[in-house]
Parts: structure tokens; C-alpha cells; sequence
């Protein structure tokens, strides 16, 4: 224990510094995504760095609400609005959960490409409702067309972002030949290029087109 409380940095200001700890990694998976998008990006994390913000409240403690529960509640809510709300919560716990928990699915039933898909989308349907002539957008038009190009940018970049959060959530950690079996289920599953270059870095070649199940390891 007290090596690892060693290695705990302290933080003066969460926001800044998921602000400058995101913009590194972007960089670094020559991933270019919009200003606004980046900003979106880092308030979600910090939000969701406080787990009451994160988790709900149910008679077993802080619990996650599944993903198909969440879309159900969305696809039948009584008022756009809440329709929206319920998107949006959808997408930014699909990326929160895919960007910082990658690793933790091995061997289970529900992967990262679950979350993937579901958080990409409920971006995309967000976007698209956003973007449709005549509908009414309670702080002003300006914004809803801003929200809209963000969760589009979202949807269609879902998986890449994933990948910056992988590498933001693994800062510090050293890949090695135990992780090579997990890093080429993330690229089979999901075309990872992160995954792809861990492997390579670790002296693997993958044969297997990403998104097939199929394939061998040189």
C-alpha cells in the first residue's frame, strides 16, 4: 500500500488537468476532434470522477444502471426532452466505462464493442434529433446545433475516443506479453489502431481483419 500511495500525484484542478492529460493523448493518436467536442469531453470526466455522478442510488448501494435499461427508459420516455436526457446519459457512460474499464471486461459476457456500439448509437440518434428542422431547443438554437455537431463528432469518432481513454486511463502502465491475448480481443473486436500498435510494439503481428473473430497470432 504505501508504494502505491507513492505513486499518487495530487491535483489542484480536476478540469485542468483532464484538460491537458486529454489534449496529450489526442495528440498522441493523431486523433483531431473540434474544440467543443474536447470540452464536452473533459467536463464528462470530470463529472464523472465523483461516483455518486456516475453511479445511482438503488436499495444495494451506488450501483450502474445496465446499458439496455437505460436505452428502454430513453426510448420510452413521455417528453423529448426526457428522450434526450436519456440518450445522452446513455453515451457518456458507454465512453466513460469503454475509455477507463477496457481492460476489466476480459472474460466477461458484455464487452467494450457493447459499449461501443451503444454509446455510439445513442450519439448518433442524439445528433440527428438535435439537427432536425423545427425542433425546439430550450437554451436557444445556437446551442442545439453545437450539441448536435459534438454528439456527431462522437458517434462517428466513438471508437478512436475510446482508444484516447484507454491510454489516458493506462497512464504509467507498461504493456507486457500477459496483455497481449487482451489487447488482440480489443483489436479483433474492435479495430483498436492502439491495440494494433500495442501488439506490434510487443513484438506481435495480428492476421485476423479487426471487427472478425477470426484470425491467429505470429
Amino acid at each position: 500500500m504505501p508504494s502505491m500511495l507513492s505513486r499518487i500525484q495530487p491535483v489542484a484542478n480536476l478540469k485542468e488537468y483532464f484538460k491537458d492529460a486529454l489534449h496529450g493523448v489526442l495528440a498522441n493518436q493523431h486523433l483531431a476532434i473540434e474544440d467543443q467536442t474536447e470540452h464536452y469531453v473533459v467536463n464528462l470526466l470530470t463529472l464523472f470522477a465523483r461516483s455518486e455522478a456516475l453511479f445511482e442510488q438503488t436499495a444495494e448501494g451506488l450501483r450502474l444502471k445496465p446499458l439496455v435499461v437505460m436505452l428502454s427508459e430513453a426510448l420510452e420516455a413521455h417528453s423529448r426532452v426526457e428522450r434526450e436526457r436519456g440518450l445522452q446519459r446513455l453515451g457518456d457512460v458507454s465512453l466513460f466505462i469503454a475509455g477507463f474499464f477496457a481492460r476489466g471486461f476480459a472474460r466477461k459476457l458484455i464487452d467494450i464493442d457493447y459499449h461501443i456500439a451503444m454509446g455510439g448509437c445513442a450519439y448518433g440518434s442524439l445528433a440527428r434529433g438535435l439537427s432536425a428542422p423545427g425542433v425546439p431547443v430550450p437554451e436557444g438554437v445556437r446551442r442545439g446545433r453545437v450539441l448536435g455537431q459534438v454528439f456527431a463528432e462522437l458517434a462517428a469518432k466513438f471508437q478512436p475516443m475510446v482508444d484516447a481513454l484507454n491510454e489516458l486511463s493506462e497512464a504509467g502502465y507498461a504493456h507486457s506479453d500477459r496483455d497481449i491475448l487482451r489487447l488482440y480481443e480489443l483489436w479483433v473486436k474492435t479495430g483498436s489502431r492502439r491495440s494494433y500498435a500495442l501488439l506490434k510494439r510487443l513484438g506481435v503481428e495480428p492476421t485476423a481483419h479487426p471487427g472478425s473473430a477470426l484470425g491467429a497470432l505470429h
